[in-house]
This record gives structure tokens, sequence and C-alpha cells, in this order.
């Protein structure tokens, strides 16, 4: 890393490596949305306008030959690939000899349509599958000795996401911009039916209100009754992720 990006590099003064070396964090927290491939730019041609000024001596992009690392979301490059996170957080358990950990942040972005109606951006089918698979990947990683604490969906409503502004939607809440009144979404449902380990209802979720929304999106695979009923106990040393809907 000091051969490829040197002084752009933050410096540490001799205080804050000692601080660094005498203490140890409580938690290590992940944010996470997406994956990319990484192209080596020493030993082959990258382009003029990539990122690899600020990443070194590599260009990350979102497609191989031509096909994209996984489902598109709303926002650019943010591209659906739960497998990026269970290989994020088995990184950290390798490097930082397993530190509790925190997903802290993980989410969806809605794409923003032209006369949208408010009754279809409560059908997030897409954000509910995201979270199922994402947690699915957690789950995977703890069963491999991961100690993962917890895990935090970004984000609560549909708020404002920095330059992008109100254009990406986040949330398990809808927010209407001129009365401010708040709808829960499909996804708060469901999520709501996993933390209280609502097996029964988590069942009915999947086999009514979703596979009847999904009939009017193309393209979403339907979950079928047998995988709405399938559940599986994790243990975890908080018991945080004691029981996830595979």
């Amino acid at each position: 890393m000091l051969n490829c990006i040197g002084l752009q590099l933050p410096r540490f003064s001799p205080r804050q490596k000692q601080l660094l070396q005498s203490t140890s964090p409580d938690f290590i927290g992940i944010n996470h949305y997406s994956t990319f491939y990484v192209k080596d730019c020493i030993y082959s041609e990258c382009s003029s306008g990539s990122d690899r000024p600020i990443r070194g001596f590599l260009e990350t992009t979102t497609e191989r030959d031509g096909t994209p690392i996984g489902q598109p979301t709303g926002k650019a490059r943010f591209f659906v690939v739960p497998r990026g996170l269970e290989k994020a957080i088995d990184y950290v358990k390798q490097r930082y000899n397993n530190k509790p950990m925190f997903v802290t942040e993980n989410g969806f972005a809605s794409p923003i349509q032209q006369n949208e109606r408010v009754e279809d951006l409560l059908q997030d089918i897409d954000r509910v599958k995201y979270h199922k698979d994402y947690l699915s990947a957690v789950a995977s990683a703890v069963r491999n000795g991961a100690n993962v604490q917890g895990y935090f969906v970004w984000s609560l409503l549909d708020n404002f996401e920095w330059a992008d502004g109100y254009n990406s939607r986040f949330g398990l809440y809808y927010v209407d911009r001129t009365t401010l009144k708040r709808s829960p979404k499909l996804s708060a449902r469901w999520l709501n039916n996993f933390l209280t380990n609502d097996t029964a209802a988590t069942s009915r979720f999947h086999q009514g209100s979703v596979e009847n929304s999904v009939r009017k999106t193309k393209n979403v695979p339907l979950t079928s009754s047998s995988e709405a009923n399938k559940t599986e106990t994790i243990k975890t040393s908080s018991n945080t992720l004691s029981t996830f809907l595979d």
C-alpha cells in the first residue's frame, strides 16, 4: 500500500500510534451496500477516467465481460451482491481476531420512476428480497464462526441522501414530502415479522402479499411456501441473530 499510494495515506502522530497500539475497540462496524470487481492497472490497460488515483494502481468495475456483478438498484454502481457482505465479515474475522462486529449500515435504493403511485412504492418487493438475501449472507458468516452481534437496516425512513438528495429511497417507510405522513412499506412488515420471530406471519406474508405483488413485477422470482416455512436456529455469542428465515 505504501508503494502504491504513498503520501496519499493518512499520517499518524506518535501519540495516535500509541493509542492505537494500547487500546482495543469494543466492536467493529461494517457499512456495506454493494461489491465491485477489481482490475489491475499496472499490467493492464485502464480507462483514464477511472477511480485509479484514489484507489492506487487498480480500477473498480461493476461488470465482467459485459455481465453485471448483480441486480442493479436505484443508485449508480450499487448492485445486489450478498456474497460480498459475507466475504467482508469473514475478512474482518480473520484480520482482527474476530472482534465483535455489527453490520451498521446495509440497504437497498429504490429507483425513482416517473408518474409514481404511492401504492406501488409501498410494494417494495426488491427491498424485501435484498434484506432477506443479505441476512442470509450474515447468517452464513455466523455459522462459520464470525462474531456478528447485530444488523442495522439503512434506513428506517426515506430520507435526504447527501448528494442524491431525495432521489434515492432506502427507507422501510415512505415519507410524503408535502404532509410528512409516514407509511410502512412491505419491507417494514416483513422485517417486523422477522424480528418478532413470527414464522406464521412471515409465511402468510410470502404466500399472500409478496406473491400477489410479485405477479405485477417482471423477472422477480417467487418464494415458494416451503421456503417461506423453513427456519433455522443460529448460535451466536450474543444470540442477537438467534433465528433466521432462510
